[in-house]
């Protein structure tokens, strides 16, 4: 589903393409325009990362991007590709996406488009009440599959975006900065309730103060058509940012975001109360440990003062090189792969209940195995922690921290000379 070009740094194997009966290197002399005539001819370019019988790889379609064009793979086609590929993705089925593709994500290969279908207001009418939010976990269950919470649609950006993918080249060069731009560019050719969802997108840009006035100016070009006078319906923007705090105001509450200083976002006392219960396991992981940042997807109003107001809102914490957690167990894990320079996917919940088993990383440096690593949490029964699949390449880990210390990880396979160096750019 993803551009299959490399995110922020890069172990995996050059890619070869199938393209008119001609086999392609992304890096080729011809290959931007190879791309240009599949996409007007209609043609299906084919990764051979995989072949069968008769030599055919593995069936992707061409998009535009920006000012030019991409390869993508078809949808739910991920786990086809070897783990080596930079369009591997673990099945959808092993984590909450699964329930999701075709029905709150739609992606039409034609027109390279994906339509989003929301399960939370981007309008606000005059004289309603702030809906019951504060999206939880418990919250975005009610979903079942046919729309996407907040917290569902951050775990989408965020796997579009490739920030729950971790390469041994990625250590010190994944920034804020770094995030931001990967987050923009999966936001892109995104449709979300009959509006391209980065018109409706914020996220602040790295702060400076020599740059001050200039940040201000374009974040309020921003904000600008949202902007609502009394007794009219309200136009909500997304938010998608790190948090610093969220306290007490002289009147009501507010949040502050990392590299908004000027700028604070209100919220009412209902609102904030119902963040602390709902999100009470998750904000005491990040008080006690310094390491994490603390992400914050909401939908947000600005009334005609400029004053921006949170509406709607769901949190996640994240390492400090911003892969996800949901424990202090799973975090363990994590900072474990990423000492021991482990190659791996980030899993998510997406809106799936903390009592569902889900994956918490499959490895992708153990040739063509691709273990899947489960970490057991206290929510879960005793039954369900029987994982199995039937695919051979997927062998099963599993850490259940109550009894037992850290099992010995599966080990990784040897790189070889074919193994590129990272790289910082998608290109």
């Amino acid at each position: 589903m993803r551009d299959p070009n490399p995110g922020p740094g890069t172990w995996e194997i050059q890619p070869t393409y199938l393209i008119g009966g001609q086999r392609w290197h992304r890096d080729a002399p011809g290959f931007s325009e190879a791309m240009a005539q599949a996409h007007e001819h209609h043609q299906r370019p084919r990764c051979l990362c995989r072949t069968d019988a008769n030599g055919l790889g593995i069936d992707m379609y061409v998009a535009r991007w920006a000012d030019g064009y991409i390869v993508k793979r078809m949808p739910d086609t991920g786990s086809q590709h070897a783990a080596h590929c930079p369009s591997y993705e673990p099945s959808a089925e092993l984590s909450g996406l699964g329930a999701l593709l075709g029905n709150a994500i739609v992606e039409d290969p034609s027109t390279g488009e994906t339509t989003l279908k929301l399960d939370f207001p981007m309008t606000k009418l005059p004289g309603r009440s702030t809906p019951p939010a504060a999206s939880s976990t418990l919250s975005s269950v009610t979903t079942q599959g046919n729309k996407l919470s907040l917290r569902g649609l951050l775990h989408y950006l965020w796997d579009q975006a490739e920030l729950t993918h971790w390469q041994p080249g990625y250590a010190g060069k994944r920034t804020w900065n770094t995030v931001r731009r990967h987050l923009l560019m999966a936001a892109e050719n995104k449709l979300a309730r009959g509006h391209a969802l980065g018109s409706r997108l914020y996220i602040p840009e790295v702060f400076s103060i020599e740059q001050r006035n200039a940040l201000n100016a374009r974040r309020m070009a921003q904000w600008s058509p949202v902007i609502t006078t009394t007794n009219q319906p309200q136009h909500l923007m997304l938010l998608i940012a790190e948090v610093k705090e969220i306290v007490p105001a002289r009147f009501g509450y507010k949040a502050v975001v990392k590299h908004l200083p000027d700028q604070p976002f209100l919220l009412d006392e209902q609102l904030y109360r119902r963040l602390g219960r709902n999100f009470e396991s998750v904000l005491a992981l990040w008080g006690a440990t310094d390491d994490l940042h603390m992400v914050i997807i909401a939908t947000f109003g600005v009334a005609d003062t400029g004053l921006p107001t949170i509406v709607e809102l769901s949190l996640m914490p994240v390492t400090r090189c911003w892969l996800p957690i949901e424990s202090g167990f799973e975090l363990h894990l994590i900072e474990r792969l990423v000492a021991e320079g482990r190659s791996f996917v980030k899993g998510l919940r997406y809106g799936q209940s903390e009592s569902s088993v889900i994956a918490s990383a499959t490895l992708t440096d153990c040739g063509e195995s691709t273990p899947l690593l489960y970490v057991a949490q206290p929510t879960h029964h005793e039954g369900g922690q029987s994982v199995n699949t039937d695919d051979p390449r997927m062998p099963v880990w599993r850490w259940n921290p109550s009894v037992e210390a850290m099992p010995p990880l599966p080990a990784r396979a040897a790189r070889t000379a074919n193994h590129r160096s990272p790289t910082l750019e998608y290109r």
